[in-house]
Formats: structure tokens, sequence, C-alpha cells
């Protein structure tokens, strides 16, 4: 296993040089998903793109359950791996810490470590960047398996039917097959078509990301409450933005037993997400709202994100009170 984790970050490319794009994955407490995320930030598994174009941060807050001390000795030079303790139950300090890593001139954002990439998201982060100046770009994101997550687990959902999945689709090998075991995220669920409420994988201008001043630290809830949310909304809205979206790329989150997605019973769930949304009112005197944005649509559309598209079409026009899908024909 480890020669061919070896192998897929064996590409050529001139690590050294000043890397257009800077990606921060933040870890904690889930070493096996954050190495499947690793592995497809690698050159062997993204297309078209070589090491030399991007670095990765990988920030690891301190854990009894820390990433295989093997596998990060074997992360190629574009990739950078920091641990560092965090007295905080917050990631807020672990992004912004990675930010600052950063050599990037954009630079993207992954607060979930758990969260692995279709082939073609780093040339398409690349390439929405080339769109505009202020480009933000980002990738939509999805749950493994055929429904959310925190619903599916009260069906037995957990760590043994993600890898009977995995194995389904053999990945590595494809990883537009993603997609085949995979349903939208919450976050994602009114499609590509209608506002989404965040992106677990968005890129900004650097300049931006000073402008905003990071991900605010305010947010300090076990898991950060509305803290990516809160960043996505500002970055979306910030004037003279164009937004771009890859709706033929994605994330896939793998079952870790997160703050909302780790099957927590319902009361204590639902306690949890008013609480993240009592600190976001306090904090920015409003409830949350998904940011309402003219976005550019770009990048291929593999054959299984298709269904998807049919999803987020129907979901668009019942927004405007009209039938899905009349027969054209």
């Amino acid at each position: 296993m480890l020669n061919r984790v070896k192998r897929a970050f064996s590409k050529s490319g001139n690590a050294q040089s000043q890397p257009l794009l800077s990606i921060v994955v933040v870890v904690y407490d889930m070493p096996d998903q954050a190495k499947n995320t690793l592995i497809s930030l690698g050159t062997d598994y993204q297309q078209d793109v070589s090491m030399g174009d991007f670095e990765v941060i990988v920030v690891e807050n301190e854990s009894a359950n820390l990433m295989n001390k093997e596998f990060v000795k074997s992360l190629p030079p574009n990739v950078h791996y920091y641990r560092r303790q965090e007295t905080q139950p917050t990631p807020v300090h672990a992004v912004n810490f990675g930010a600052s890593k950063a050599r990037g001139e954009y630079i993207c954002l992954m607060i979930d470590g758990a969260r692995m990439l279709t082939p073609r998201v780093v040339k398409n982060l690349l390439l929405g960047h080339k769109l505009s100046d202020t480009s933000v770009v980002s990738i939509p994101g999805y749950h493994l398996g055929d429904k959310l997550q925190q619903e599916n687990v009260s069906d037995g959902y957990g760590l043994e039917t993600e890898k009977e999945l995995m194995q389904s689709i053999q990945w590595p090998s494809d990883g537009y097959r993603l997609f085949d075991i995979a349903c939208f995220s919450g976050s994602s669920a009114s499609g590509f078509f209608l506002p989404n409420s965040e992106s677990n994988c968005i890129s900004v201008p650097r300049k931006l990301w000073q402008v905003l001043g990071g991900f605010d630290a305010q947010f300090d809830l076990r898991g950060g409450g509305l803290i990516n949310l809160d960043f996505y909304r500002r970055a979306c809205k910030s004037p003279g933005v164009q937004h771009v979206i890859i709706p033929g790329e994605g994330t896939f989150h793998q079952f870790h037993g997160g703050v909302t997605t780790g099957g927590e019973a319902n009361d204590v769930r639902d306690a949890y997400i008013e609480a993240c949304k009592e600190q976001y009112r306090k904090l920015r005197g409003e409830d949350y709202s998904s940011p309402d944005t003219d976005p550019v649509y770009l990048g291929q559309l593999p054959r299984q994100s298709q269904k998807f598209v049919h999803f987020s079409s129907g979901k668009w026009l019942k927004s405007r009170g009209e039938k899905p899908f009349p027969d054209f024909f």
C-alpha cells in the first residue's frame, strides 16, 4: 500500500518554484480519511497539472489518532506537513496558520481533511482564477452514500459500509466514479443552479484573503460552528468578485464521526446546530443565508456527474414554479 501511495505522488515537477495555488487541508482525528484526501491531491491522480503548479499545506491538530508517520514521510516535496497543538475546539486557528504558510497567488481552503477530490479539481481551480483577477472558485460538496451521512448512520452506515463502497468503484483507479456512490451534501442540496451555503474547497486570490482577514476567530464553538459558511458568504459577496463554480468536479465527505455527521443523538445535534446559528446571529446581526451570486460555470462534465446536473435543473425549474422537464420531444 505504501509503495502505491508513493507512486501516487511521483510525477515530476519543480515543487521548489513558486506555486500558483496553495491548498490548505486541516486534519484532526481522521488519519485514514486524510490519507485518502491527500492521495486525491497527488499528481498521478490530479490530471493536467504538475507538482510545480500547486502546493498542499497539511495542518494536523494533535489528537490521540494522528496520521501515520511513514505516510507523512512519503509525502512529496510540494506537500508540507505541520503538526500543532490546539487548545480550542475550533479549526479556525489551523486554517489561518496554514494560510500564513502559503506561497501561492491563490489560496484554497479545505477546512475538513476528510474530503476526497475528483481528478481535475486543481486544474479547474487554476482555470477559474485565469478568468478574472477577482475570481472566487468553489467546488460543490457531496457525501459518500445514498443519503446524508447524519441520516444514513441510523441505518447502520459507518466505516465498514464506506470501505465496501470504495472497493465497489475500485477507488482511486477512476476518481470520477465517486459520483456513482454519493449524494449532494446538505450545503449543496439545492444543486448547481441555486445558492449553496458553503464549499469545502473554496479558492480565493491572496489579496482577497488578506482583505477578508482570513477565517474569523470569533467562531469558537466545537468544530467551528458556521465558520466555513461565514467565510464562503463573505468571499462570494465581496465587491467586484466573480464567483466561479466547477459543476463537473466535487469533494466527497468520508465518514469519520464529525460534529454534524457522526451519528450523535438528534436532540444533541439539533442543539449544536441551533447554538451555531445563534452564534452567527450574535456575530453578524442576522440569520445566515446562502449568498445569491451570478456564477460562471466552468469545466468538463464527466458522464458520472450528469445525474447531478439533471437533479440541479429540476430544482431550478421547481424554484420558478415550472414543471421539471416537460416533454420537448
